[in-house]
């Protein structure tokens, strides 16, 4: 069951964006956003604020990727680090297994990885060429 809804942040000040514009499309992505609402480390964050252009390998085309979360870390050494995050179920992080007959659902499974795969290939360099990081985020890491 996927759980939807507005997000309404206690510290204004750290998001970046127009907060009441937050929406979260499943509870690990709320989970998240409450961390980095309350999280002394992060120093602001946005939801959907970055855009990345990305080739789909289903129709060839260029299409705008909105990566979940923007976060600015502060780290031990006192530096800052821009993060891109994508929270994603575990289960989407890898290719589907091989199927004996091709169903519908695996034919669903393999559009889904083949178009993350684009996203998260088009992130990381995008990332990189900003010098930020991109990172995937599932359940595993949510869990409190």
């Amino acid at each position: 069951m996927a759980y939807k809804g507005k997000f309404k942040p206690k510290n204004l000040s750290k998001y970046i964006g127009d907060p009441t514009k937050i929406v979260y499309r499943s509870l690990w992505e709320r989970r998240f956003m409450i961390y980095c609402d309350n999280e002394e480390k992060i120093v602001s964050w946005g939801s959907e604020e970055v855009v990345v252009p990305y080739l789909s390998p289903i129709d060839n085309r260029m299409h705008r990727y909105f990566v979940d979360f923007i976060v600015e870390v502060l780290q031990r050494d006192g530096r800052k680090k821009v993060k891109l995050i994508e929270v994603k179920p575990k289960k989407q992080c890898s290719p589907p297994k091989k199927q004996k007959r091709t169903t519908r659902r695996y034919i669903s499974e393999v559009k889904t990885w083949g178009v993350n795969s684009a996203k998260w290939k088009a992130a990381t360099e995008f990332a990189e060429n900003k010098g930020w990081e991109f990172q995937i985020l599932t359940e595993k890491e949510l869990q409190p």
